[in-house]
């Protein structure tokens, strides 16, 4: 490789990765716990749902009690389970008859919990899995400007892996095996992040591609739009199979009773293996009511298995069918492979964790990466001003990264204490806690108490946390794992197996510290 080239592509693997390191940090930190958000969401509401993306739900009887509550005649209803949990998503739109009432004409969405068909919105659900999920690509910063920014984050990350792995790609085999941790400063922090930047290598370019996909794709296809569809959206969405089909509203009453029950129990026979996630009504009470039941063969079947059947009501047959044994074409493909690879939905908890895993030690070829560039720029010939500088940009990076950790340990703990707890509160909680222990290794100025502190204390409220469960519920994890409450059951031992690990780094590094 000339010089010339090797200085482009080692400056533009510099210069991205410092840009975007503490947000691509925040990312993949929320990220690695995001994988664990359905356990999260069941272990805080003390719930046990089952394994399964398939909707269980007597449609019959919550719709029953949904129409007294909000008069169902004439609207569009979406049922959708995206997760693990007892409750489901519920979209309504407004009624279509212009004679109703005007509360009638207005949407809502809201969480129906499918044991007692109680409703709450999604403020009132929100929950600290939820909020993990959504930290990792930074929705709480005001739409669009957070999902924009993490998809950039993510694009500059994709740069700064293709140079990396240019910068380095003579010495890919041999530098794997290199790891020297009595040389000096540089070299140690050299080794790790070309180690385990190899190892999380595919795991980071998958993450990388997929988050910009999912969080930009609306500039990418803007172009498309404009040229190739002339400004009309919606017709690229009918094409990428977005959108349902539209039936008219005839303004009679449907006189013959139904049953969605039934419907719904003879779209699932169709198939073997075949797992109900979407449901949905239109027209509801009107003589054209049609309902779409939509869902997927099970993953160790087909992993892309993507079928549908829509039923007119008055007469229960069948309009329209997709199979997702012999149905499915490239775009299905395209659109349910990027969906799966990037959730790792697919492997049950060995590939979930083997996910958290790679993500914690992709937050840490970050931080090593940080680190070289300090140690780089700490010479004798450098002036005290930009040294100085230099070493309180650092100070400020750790300070927020490495703080995530106790913080998010804390959430977890008063999210047991004082559940159920607010949107509002969750984020003052977080937020400000985070913030005041910023803001305290900050004036601290000592990297190596940063370092130390956050994993100490992180790890003591880490062991706290299943402890807390214990006495608040009474599910200790060994009366969990008896139950068969899996998921209250991972988290307390996931956390316990964390926090012991963390602690055990911890003091060993305080050991070494001392040694030298």
């Amino acid at each position: 490789m000339s010089n010339r080239n090797y200085n482009i592509y080692f400056h533009t693997h510099t210069v991205s990765g410092i840009v975007i390191s503490v947000v691509l940090f925040i990312i993949f930190f929320a990220g690695s716990f995001s994988f664990f958000r359905d356990e999260i969401i069941n272990w805080e509401r003390n719930e046990s749902a089952p394994i399964s993306r398939e909707i269980d739900l007597n449609y019959d009887a919550a719709l029953k009690k949904l129409d007294k509550e909000y008069i169902l005649h004439g609207r569009n209803i979406t049922i959708s389970k995206h997760s693990n949990e007892r409750s489901l998503g519920v979209y309504m739109e407004g009624t279509k008859d212009t004679l109703a009432p005007k509360e009638q004409k207005e949407g809502s969405y809201f969480k129906l919990d499918t044991k007692n068909y109680k409703t709450a919105t999604y403020e009132e659900s929100y929950s600290l899995g939820e909020f993990l999920y959504r930290l990792h690509f930074l929705a709480q910063i005001p739409y669009p400007v957070g999902y924009y920014l993490s998809g950039f984050i993510a694009l500059f990350f994709l740069f700064a892996i293709v140079t990396g792995v240019l910068l380095h790609w003579k010495k890919i085999v041999s530098n794997f095996y290199v790891f020297r941790p009595k040389e000096k400063l540089k070299t140690l922090w050299t080794d790790a992040h070309t180690a385990l930047g190899m190892i999380g290598l595919p795991f980071q370019f998958v993450y990388a591609v997929t988050g910009a996909f999912f969080m930009i794709k609306l500039l990418i296809v803007a172009p498309a739009v404009m040229t190739l569809y002339k400004g009309d959206q919606d017709k690229l969405y009918k094409e990428l199979e977005y959108t349902d089909p539209e039936f008219k509203f005839d303004y009679k009453k449907l006189a013959a009773p139904f049953s969605i029950n039934q419907l719904v129990t003879k779209a699932k026979s169709n198939w073997k293996d075949f797992e109900i996630t979407r449901v949905m009504i239109q027209n509801y009470g009107d003589t054209n009511m049609h309902l779409l039941v939509e869902g997927e063969l099970l993953s160790t079947k087909k992993f892309t298995g993507i079928g549908k059947v829509v039923y007119r009501i008055a007469d229960g047959k069948e309009v329209a069918r997709k199979n997702p044994e012999t149905q499915n074409q490239y775009l299905d493909v395209v659109k349910n492979v990027l969906y799966r690879i990037h959730f790792g939905d697919y492997g049950g908890y060995a590939l979930k964790i083997i996910s958290f895993v790679l993500g914690i030690i992709t937050c840490f070829v970050i931080i090593s990466g940080v680190m070289i560039w300090l140690v780089a720029r700490d010479k004798k010939n450098m002036p005290e001003k930009k040294r100085r500088f230099n070493e309180g940009v650092v100070r400020i990076y750790l300070a927020i990264c490495l703080s995530m950790y106790p913080i998010t340990a804390l959430a977890f703990i008063v999210a047991k204490l004082f559940h159920p707890l607010t949107q509002s509160n969750l984020y003052s909680i977080y937020f400000i806690g985070w913030l005041l222990l910023t803001i305290f290794f900050i004036i601290k100025k000592n990297d190596a108490f940063t370092n130390k502190w956050c994993l100490i204390s992180g790890s003591i409220l880490g062991l706290l946390i299943p402890i807390t469960n214990g006495i608040i519920t009474g599910n200790w994890f060994w009366s969990s794992f008896i139950q068969n409450k899996i998921q209250i059951f991972f988290i307390d031992v996931f956390w316990i197996v964390l926090a012991s690990i963390t602690l055990y780094v911890a003091f060993s590094l305080n050991q070494k510290r001392a040694a030298n």
